[in-house]
């Protein structure tokens, strides 16, 4: 099976990467708070609702596409 390493992380180290998904991680709670608030006080600015979502899907997305590279990087560290 082959494993891909994002070109754009491939650089850091294992602790590195950890460090850059807990700092994502403490970002994505406040993101997740933000929607449930938004989504509370719906109607009320439903505009921004889309906009919101959307970032708090990129970074989530983004914090599990790291933690993917960290367990290839941490397999290929035992290999």
């Amino acid at each position: 099976m082959v494993q891909v390493i994002d070109t754009a992380i491939a650089g850091l180290g294992i602790d590195e990467l950890k460090t850059k998904i807990k700092r994502l991680n403490s970002k994505a709670g406040q993101m997740k708070m933000d929607l449930h608030d938004l989504a509370e006080g719906l109607p009320t600015d439903y505009e921004h609702l889309m906009d919101v979502a959307a970032k708090t899907y990129d970074i989530f997305h983004q914090i599990d596409g790291l933690k993917k590279q960290l367990i290839i990087l941490e397999q290929n560290r035992s290999d």
